[in-house]
């Protein structure tokens, strides 16, 4: 459905956007993952058509948005960081509005009434936009990007400014309307990506650095392989164990949180398992293990590394 193939965006001397490409398909929720000022605004612009691009192309449905900026656009539905809302018409008269802007003729009350129903509108249809709550702002502008059903839907910063209940609020709204449609969603915030997106496009200083499920990229930059370890025993026993292990490079206690027991977090060497080791050094010392589970890197963690640091060998 989108195509963007070896995109650039230059300002003058600033290069925003630095000979880009992906594919996203059909029906795919994708997140779109930067730093501010990272290029993700600017490359959103050049998908929907607002911007020109210095070079390279992004096609819609198989439409060059430069070469046939009307017919692409048909496919398309933005929302963005500001939405474009007049503050002094009523929801239904804003939505009217829209319709006419989109060219929409056809059974048009009907259409207006799905999306708001779709987009929990009903309920505010004859109220005037600049008396809504913000998050009803952000509904509005979420409908007026879905007015003549686009298979495509851009959106770039849905949630930003909205409190944690309007959040929940939109990002479910938002997985709602991907089950028919694709989605780019740009944002700067992990949990919202990892809570919607299927995919992740992470972008740095105008270049993309990864392109993976969220789960693929915490495994791949995840290399401490740490572990949250609960053992049976004193402190200072299980401690001892636990440092004689080969291959064993940190050790630290995190306390007594359970009776009889001690928690502690260890890291290999590098990439090395070493549950098994870990088991049978433990098991011979008469210190069960009562619980393990890994230390994950955060997707915070994963996006520092990924947007400061080199990856796959290689400074981005």
């Amino acid at each position: 459905m989108i195509e963007v193939n070896n995109l650039v965006k230059h300002f003058g001397n600033k290069h925003a956007v630095d000979g880009i490409s992906f594919k996203v398909e059909e029906g795919e929720i994708v997140g779109f993952l930067g730093p501010n000022g990272a290029g993700k605004s600017t490359t959103m612009n050049m998908i929907t058509g607002y911007i020109s691009a210095t070079s390279g192309s992004a096609k819609i449905n198989g439409i060059d948005i430069l070469e046939d900026p009307i017919a692409a656009k048909r496919h398309i539905g933005y929302l963005p960081e500001q939405p474009p809302l007049y503050m002094d018409m009523t929801v239904n008269e804003y939505l009217d509005f829209k319709c006419d802007l989109n060219k929409v003729k056809d059974k048009r009350k009907k259409h207006i009434d799905e999306i708001c129903e779709l987009t929990g509108l009903t309920g505010v249809y004859k109220r005037m936009i600049k008396n809504l709550s913000k998050g009803y702002k952000q509904r509005v502008g979420l409908a007026q990007a879905l007015i003549g059903n686009p298979e495509v839907l851009i959106l770039d910063e849905p949630t930003v400014g909205l409190d944690p209940i309007q959040i929940i609020e939109i990002r479910n709204l938002i997985k709602d309307l991907g089950k028919k449609r694709t989605v780019i969603l740009s944002s700067h915030i992990l949990s919202e990506v990892q809570a919607i997106c299927e995919r992740m496009i992470v972008i740095n200083s105008g270049k993309i650095v990864a392109d993976d499920t969220p789960e693929n990229l915490q495994y791949e930059i995840d290399i401490d392989r740490k572990l949250a370890l609960r053992i049976a025993g004193s402190p200072d026993k299980v401690e001892a164990v636990l440092k004689r292990i080969p291959d064993m490079q940190t050790v630290q206690f995190m306390g007594e949180k359970e009776a009889g027991a001690c928690d502690f977090i260890v890291e290999p060497r590098g990439r090395i398992d070493i549950r098994k080791p870990l088991f049978n050094a433990l098991a011979q010392a008469g210190c069960p293990i009562l619980l393990m589970s890994p230390v994950s890197a955060t997707l915070e963690e994963i996006f520092i590394k990924l947007t400061s640091a080199k990856v796959g060998g290689r400074k981005e």
